[in-house]
């Protein structure tokens, strides 16, 4: 895939959120929910925040795409989290998964684990949650690492550039040529269908001073998944992202103020602005 088809694609998944307004409903943790909310809503999206069994069975059915981030353990989630991801197999329908904090407790990793029969379109994490989730699936490309550190990676992103690729090639696969993509957060961002790697530059460093950018930027993923491919999904989340938070960074010279800063030029940003984002296809 061309640089200028890249783009052309970018341009109308970012057009048709705006004229479409997906219901784009997610299953995450509870420290940044207010958060992925308010993300999804400023990108022209839709928001809608579930936990009860029955309520994922509704939102799987009601969903353009689905959001499910592993962030925060609730007992239930041993009963919501893999009939939600088997319902939305079963549909067809794109989903995003965030491993958030992988490696952290037994409920944690058998949900994590079990997702492998019933893959997400899109996975988003960072580095080490990248390479730690296709260690657990036992994917080809997996690297050696010692992360993630509770929800922070200790990898570069380009040491996850081969299990991002593995992953989606895995995903595509075994759903069956439908698209899969693995979105990896860092100092550039990676996007991969497997195939076609994307460096996407730009972001803030007061990302990292804030709470739930890397989740959001999932629930965004699923916005933008209900209209389009995984891999220009997860791509447009990515580089709306590192637009809004270069754009943010110039105006403030602080967190609080940069996260609403921060939402303010996601609902800003026109849909050229975002493919014109700086980004290297490898």
């Amino acid at each position: 895939m061309t640089e200028s088809q890249i783009k052309s694609q970018i341009v109308n998944a970012v057009k048709e959120v705006h004229s479409k307004k997906p219901l784009a409903p997610s299953i995450t943790n509870t420290v940044t929910i207010d958060f992925v909310a308010n993300a999804q809503i400023a990108v022209g999206g839709s928001a809608a925040m579930v936990y009860l069994p029955d309520e994922g069975d509704f939102i799987a059915e009601a969903g353009s795409a689905v959001y499910i981030n592993a962030g925060t353990m609730l007992p239930v989630y041993e009963q919501t989290l893999p009939r939600t991801a088997k319902r939305l197999f079963e549909l067809k329908k794109n989903w995003v998964l965030d491993p958030v904090a992988i490696g952290i407790g037994s409920l944690r990793t058998k949900l994590l684990a079990g997702f492998k029969d019933y893959p997400p379109s899109i996975v988003r994490g960072n580095a080490s949650e990248v390479i730690a989730l296709a260690k657990l699936w036992e994917v080809d490309g997996s690297v050696s690492s010692n992360g993630p550190k509770g929800v922070d990676s200790v990898d570069s992103v380009k040491d996850a550039e081969n299990a991002a690729k593995a992953l989606a090639k895995y995903i595509y696969e075994k759903r069956g040529g439908a698209g899969g993509a693995v979105a990896v957060s860092g100092v550039e961002d990676l996007v991969t269908d497997g195939e076609t790697v994307v460096y996407s530059k730009g972001g803030s460093h007061f990302m990292e001073k804030i709470t739930g950018s890397g989740c959001s930027l999932g629930g965004v993923c699923a916005v933008y998944a209900g209209v389009t491919s995984p891999f220009i999904a997860a791509l447009t989340a990515t580089q709306i992202y590192n637009l809004a938070g270069k754009r943010a960074e110039a105006r403030v010279n602080a967190p609080a103020s940069f996260q609403t800063a921060f939402l303010d030029e996601l609902y800003l940003a026109s849909a050229e602005d975002a493919a014109d984002n700086p980004f290297e296809v490898k």
